[in-house]
Order: C-alpha cells, then sequence, then structure tokens
C-alpha cells in the first residue's frame, strides 16, 4: 500500500504535473510546426528552387518490384529499401523552425523577469512598545 502511497505523491507534485501540461502543449505545438512547414514553407521553398516536393526525394537502394509505382509511398509498401533524404530536409526544416520559436518565446520570457524588479522590501515601522524598549535602553546606557 505504500507504493500507492508514494506514486500518488509523486504524481501529484506540482513539477510533475507541469511537465505533463508542458509536453501536451509541445505535442499540439509540434502538429502546428509541422504544418507551417508542410503547408506553407516548403511549398515557397519548392517554387523557388524549381517545384521540388522535398518529400518525394529519394534514392532506391534496392530493386523494386515489377509493377511497383515509382513513389516513396509506393516503393515503402513493397519493402523496398529507400534512402529518404528529402523528408530528412523537410524534418530539419521542422527542427530549426521549432529550435528558432522556442528561442524567442525563452528569449521574451527572460526580458519579461528582467522587467518586472522585485519590489523593495519596506520595513515596517516598529511596534511602539519595541521603541520604548529601546528608549530605556539608551537611556541606560548613558
Amino acid at each position: 500500500m505504500s507504493f500507492l502511497k508514494e506514486f500518488r505523491e509523486f504524481a501529484i507534485k506540482g513539477n510533475v504535473i507541469d511537465l505533463a501540461v508542458g509536453v501536451i502543449i509541445g505535442g499540439a505545438f509540434g502538429k502546428i510546426v509541422d504544418s507551417v512547414v508542410a503547408d506553407l514553407i516548403m511549398p515557397v521553398v519548392g517554387l523557388v528552387f524549381g517545384k521540388l516536393d522535398f518529400s518525394n526525394l529519394y534514392l532506391i537502394l534496392g530493386s523494386a518490384p515489377a509493377g511497383t509505382a515509382d513513389n516513396l509511398e509506393a516503393l515503402r509498401k513493397a519493402g523496398v529499401p529507400v534512402f529518404a533524404y528529402g523528408h530528412f530536409i523537410t524534418v530539419a526544416v521542422n527542427f530549426v523552425i521549432l529550435a528558432f520559436i522556442i528561442f524567442l518565446m525563452v528569449k521574451q520570457i527572460n526580458r519579461l523577469k528582467r522587467e518586472t524588479p522585485p519590489a523593495p522590501a519596506v520595513e515596517a515601522a516598529p511596534a511602539e512598545d519595541i521603541v520604548l524598549l529601546r528608549e530605556i535602553r539608551d537611556s541606560l546606557k548613558k
């Protein structure tokens, strides 16, 4: 029974919950970045470099069975080894964009942290009896 108690205490700690929320948001954010790259950036890059579709760039490393279509999906379904460097280019662009966005977010958060300095601690006036005791102490020293 203590194992379940320990696990419950671990699972409800703030850090674990924060991490879980971060992973879920990160997964959703990753899908957004994938869409931005695949649907917005790569078509423009393909247009600039001669209408290339990077996701379908590959080299066949084996022999394809007769009748297999000459596209990446069909070759993979047929079990033909392919060197899919176009997919790697797309994933690398995804990574660079995601890393850049995270860099901008961290930079902004750090800037916001620096802009809000902690308020200086205001010392509360000592209580009246403390003031009176100090005066008595100071008069006895004389």
